[in-house]
């Protein structure tokens, strides 16, 4: 298992950005003890909405969402507006990780009594939660997609698919490796490139895929990660879907998966056949990330790749990646550096491009 270090990714074991850590609907009236980025954490949900902590109290350690015996749980007090309570002394702690209480104590709080919070918000009905080495402010937002809510569109019902022992860059990989379609998805690829804009890193590209289309149809798709683990993908062929993908760091070298679809349903308001044909068409959609899965699964790291000059701009894409790991001043430079297209030798770079080669020579 590679880990971070391995391939010189930049100053931070983990990466800068937002991630997927659940559902909304996940989080009921008990606190949740999740474990991301190596850490352990409590996310519960207050007055105002989800909160994140880590998990020990600066007290003497406990744990404090992982209790079911203690007097502040069965009595009810273990979140009490937006704050939540150590099960062992009862100390209370609100949303920014301050202790605003000690029950046996009048005097003032000690400064050091408090707990790292993480911001977190729902978006699209997923828990989102900015993760920074720096403990910088979000510099964007999570996403939120026009088709979300839209009443044409079936909206998403995630297949959780668990852990996968690889580095999240061997993930990203995929954007820029231009010649696994043909092997992997049973592609013809007609047109392929990649485009950098800051925080995103787009892949325009079409041509034949047995698994996504009907035979003989083409699919086209605008894929982009909105950040370094957050996958966002409209494709148009048989069905018009975006397709949604999350990974996010659970230790180092280990990532949690996520997959959805939005399907656009053929009435205004979709209905039960609409939602039918949505789930039959994201089992179709899985089928071919679990594609992708499995090699993932089941090769060495890539710490450095065998690159042919028409393999795809790996190079670019991992530089790109690398943004969310160096402090957010270098960044900043490295998101200037790589503004703009980039192509893939042998394959056109739109479809319009295609179009012109297909024109007959003029006489």
């Amino acid at each position: 298992m590679a880990k971070s270090q391995d391939y010189e990714l930049g100053s931070y074991v983990f990466p800068r950005g937002w991630f997927m850590i659940g559902e909304d609907r996940e989080l009921g009236e008990a606190p949740r003890s999740i474990h991301y980025f190596g850490r352990d954490l409590v996310l519960y949900r207050g007055s105002n909405g989800p909160v994140l902590l880590d998990a020990y109290c600066p007290h003497m350690g406990t744990h404090i969402g992982k209790n079911t015996s203690s007097f502040v749980v069965q009595s009810g007090s273990w979140i009490e507006g937006n704050s939540i309570r150590c099960p062992y002394h009862g100390w209370r702690f609100g949303a920014d990780g301050r202790c605003n209480q000690i029950p046996y104590h009048d005097g003032a709080i000690p400064k050091a009594a408090r707990i790292r919070s993480w911001p977190v918000k729902v978006a699209m009905g997923c828990l989102f939660m900015w993760h920074d080495p720096e403990e910088g402010e979000p510099d964007y937002e999570p996403p939120q997609m026009p088709e979300w809510g839209d009443p044409a569109w079936v909206g998403f019902q995630f297949d959780h698919l668990g852990t996968l022992e690889t580095h999240p860059i061997e993930i990203v990989d995929n954007m820029a490796d231009a010649r696994h379609f043909d092997a992997m998805h049973g592609s013809s690829m007609a047109y392929f490139r990649v485009a950098f804009d800051g925080h995103r890193y787009f892949q325009y590209q079409g041509g034949g895929h047995q698994t996504l289309t009907d035979r003989g149809t083409e699919l086209e798709a605008v894929t982009y990660y909105e950040g370094p683990g957050i996958l966002i993908s409209r494709q148009y062929g048989s069905q018009n879907i975006v397709q949604f993908i999350c990974h996010t760091p659970v230790d180092d070298g280990v990532v949690e998966v996520w997959h959805a679809i939005l399907f656009k349903g053929a009435n205004p308001s979709a209905d039960e056949e609409d939602v039918a044909r949505a789930r039959a068409y994201q089992a179709v959609s899985r089928t071919a990330f679990v594609q992708d899965f499995e090699i993932w699964a089941n090769k060495l790291p890539a710490r450095s790749i065998m690159m042919l000059p028409s393999d795809g701009p790996f190079g670019k894409g991992r530089r790109w990646y690398s943004q969310f790991y160096e402090p957010a001043a270098k960044a900043a430079i490295i998101r200037q550096e790589l503004a703009g297209s980039v192509f893939c030798k042998g394959l056109p770079a739109s479809r319009e491009e295609v179009s012109q080669r297909l024109q007959p020579a003029a006489e």
